[in-house]
């Protein structure tokens, strides 16, 4: 096992190579795993890298300086009680005081005398290493915790709220700094409850007493907006909410909420309250002076309601139009932020689900939350394909052989009451398509015809060839001129009327109940076919149906004949990883699954801190890259990486599909959001070819030379 921060092999030192190769071969036979060190300066050195226990002869370090091992044992994290077992001629420290004194020094110490059966010193290993499991576990537990913990506090200090907790039956308050402030007090000092019942404005006692009263005799919870008086005598309102929290007997322990200042709110409110008061005397007034006058008034004011109602229509029909275009012109940034925002919950779910304890409660919670994560990532393929942003791999496809591949599908997602019919001429040129997004527009295409058929009926697909611009051109006098092919997908259902049929590919326009289809269907077909080079064409009216036409280009090249793809050669290896993100959030997260995966990882937030990296004597065996970042690109500083290192691996990690216009660049690429196992795989291919056209070259260069220094990129063991 190699060392690192979860590792479970045990460092021996002996007084003799022989007792420590007989003591590595016990524990090595028991199953566990054993590092022998030379001396007591490379044993702190295994300890401090990584390790499960230690195994010391006393004779070793009789007479040794122990200061630099104390000194690690004493600065270890509070999770942490390194265990160290100590084998002694003389006995433990109840016989041996050299025993005792070193008990003190090393802390964790368990006695062994010599001799000893073996399997009493197996024995002592397992549960010591079991122990240091434990250890482990409360290490990630409390890095949950803290991080749970701080994910709240940015939360409260964005909604610009303050937290506390009242103890009982003590009344014993704990607030946050932000609480403090709302009261009027400094941060830093201390603030009771008593302090808290003093500030409570004399008027809003009672209340603010019956309340809290009837919150600790119910249990319901407490709700109230009280002034409190500052320090410096103003006047302040505040509004608090909590919820009891109660100990296993069902007694209140303690009350536990959030508090917020709404002095703006509560003035702008009374300001209100006064002026409608005002205006109610001079409505009266004015109605004793003459009746004429008020209903003139009364006119002119339901004149005036009229016109605020029409100017507030009228802005609203202005927002829609507004909320519209920024839909279309912001929807491929905001997939590629939330890829980003999915690449970290991803990738941190992998790392927790495999570090998990074998409860399957927690793996099925983790499950849905990768489940959720995952129909994200196929929501954001969708704003991706109606933003024309979707990662495309267009090859000549046969479309006859595609659909009817996809017949048994689409008959099981149809289900028992769909007849679906098949019209595919043979002799039939290929497709230029991505298989894959076409697989899923047309299983999307036939789930929209299934759900208009409520009844049931008849779904046909059809396949047919045009040649003609003017024919294809219809509905888009911008296609271009060429051969296509016409996919089209026919329903007998109940069609759409024309306003319908006008905004179908509208996103987030749906026909269908709410909660029955996120509106993003068709515009996600729209924008395949649209980036194929083809269009998306509807024909329907109510009553008789709908037709849905793709149109696609017809490809230069003949269908590549799949072959069995050879087994890729599993041979995992570890490397040197510049990894470069100007986010922080996705740079930990992929950080945490590489160094789980093996590697080391360097980390950088920007292109020019990469490049100064890569400038220095540090070895790095592949530089991972995200692509917008700012001041320099990835694919800009891949460029210029290739300047100073010209051997160097790159692998481009973006959640955009497409790179900018006039970039040309044969980059590996990994889209995010992706998985671990991904990732791997990846890396996996890329460090092999490096591997094996390294070991090509130097057989071609010096077949005999045998001494030659080793490669960074060795297998793991």
């Amino acid at each position: 096992m190699k060392p690192g921060p979860s590792s479970e092999r045990a460092v021996i030192l002996a007084a003799s190579e022989r007792d420590a190769v007989k003591t590595a071969h016990l524990i090595k036979e028991a199953g566990y795993y054993a590092n022998i060190c030379g001396d007591l300066a490379e044993l702190g050195r295994q300890i401090a890298s990584g390790a499960g226990l230690a195994i010391i002869a006393d004779e070793a370090i009789r007479t040794a300086d122990l200061a630099g091992l104390t000194r690690w044992l004493n600065e270890q994290p509070s999770w942490s009680d390194f265990p160290i077992v100590l084998i002694s001629e003389k006995g433990g420290p109840e016989r041996n005081p050299e025993a005792a004194r070193l008990g003190r020094a090393l802390g964790n110490v368990t006695f062994i005398e010599r001799p000893f059966h073996p399997t009493t010193l197996v024995s002592l290993v397992a549960a010591t290493v079991r122990g240091r499991r434990r250890q482990y576990q409360t290490r990630q537990i409390l890095e949950d915790l803290t991080e749970s913990e701080g994910l709240l506090q940015t939360a409260l200090d964005a909604g610009h709220l303050g937290a506390l907790e009242l103890h009982l039956p003590d009344f014993v308050l704990e607030a946050s700094p932000t609480c403090k402030t709302f009261f009027g007090r400094n941060p830093r000092d201390p603030f009771t409850y008593q302090e808290l019942l003093d500030a409570v404005h004399p008027d809003d006692r009672a209340r603010r007493s019956e309340i809290v009263e009837q919150t600790l005799r119910t249990g319901a919870d407490y709700r109230i907006e009280y002034r409190n008086i500052w320090p410096d005598g103003t006047e302040h309102w505040v509004d608090v909410r909590a919820r009891a929290v109660r100990r296993p007997d069902g007694s209140i322990r303690s009350l536990v909420g959030v508090c917020s200042d709404i002095t703006a709110r509560k003035t702008a409110e009374i300001e209100r309250e006064a002026l409608l008061a005002q205006l109610a005397a001079e409505r009266t007034a004015l109605a004793e002076l003459t009746a004429t006058l008020e209903q003139r008034v009364e006119q002119r004011t339901a004149d005036l309601m009229k016109e605020v109602a029409a100017r507030e229509r009228a802005q609203e029909q202005l927002r829609h139009a507004q909320k519209m275009e920024a839909i279309g012109q912001l929807t491929g940034g905001v997939a590629h932020d939330f890829n980003n925002l999915l690449m970290a919950v991803m990738g941190n779910l992998d790392l927790l689900r495999k570090r998990m304890p074998e409860d399957p409660r927690l793996h099925r919670l983790i499950d849905g939350a990768l489940q959720g994560a995952e129909r994200g990532a196929s929501l954001t393929q969708r704003l991706l394909a109606f933003a024309r942003q979707q990662d495309l791999r267009a090859v000549p496809v046969d479309l006859g052989v595609l659909v009817r591949d996809m017949s048994d599908l689409l008959e099981r997602s149809l289900g028992p009451r769909i007849v679906l019919r098949l019209d595919i001429p043979e002799g039939l040129p290929p497709a230029c398509v991505d298989t894959n997004q076409l697989e899923l527009a047309i299983l999307n295409l036939a789930i929209n015809a299934r759900d208009a058929m409520p009844d049931g009926g008849v779904i046909e697909i059809r396949l047919a060839a045009s040649q003609t611009r003017n024919d294809l051109a219809k509905s888009d006098q911008a296609l271009e001129p060429g051969n296509y092919l016409k996919l089209s997908v026919v329903d007998s259902g109940t069609g759409m009327s024309p306003d319908v049929l006008k905004r179908a590919i509208e996103p987030f326009f749906s026909s269908k109940p709410v909660g029955k289809g996120t509106g993003l269907g068709l515009s996600m077909v729209h924008g395949l076919a649209v980036q194929l080079g083809g269009e998306l064409q509807l024909s329907s009216a109510v009553g008789n149906g709908t037709t849905a036409t793709l149109v696609l280009p017809v490809a230069t090249a003949v269908p590549a004949v799949e072959s069995p793809a050879p087994a890729p050669q599993m041979v995992k290896r570890l490397a040197i990883i510049l990894l470069v993100d100007d986010d922080p959030l996705i740079a930990m997260s992929t950080m945490e699954m590489l160094e789980d995966l093996g590697h080391r990882v360097i980390g950088a937030s920007s292109g020019p801190h990469a490049l100064d990296i890569l400038r220095s004597d540090q070895e790095i065996d592949l530089m991972m890259t995200d692509h917008v970042m700012p001041g320099m690109t990835g694919i800009e500083l891949a460029a210029a990486a290739r300047k100073v290192r010209p051997q160097l691996l790159v692998l481009l990690a973006t959640g955009y599909a497409e790179l900018p216009d006039g970039i040309q660049v044969d980059l590996p690429r990994l889209a995010k959001p992706y998985h671990q196992d991904q990732l791997r795989e990846r890396l996996d291919q890329l460090l092999g070819q490096d591997a094996k056209q390294q070991a090509a070259a130097a057989g071609a260069g010096n077949s005999a030379d045998t001494l030659s220094a080793p490669s960074t990129l060795s297998p793991s063991p």
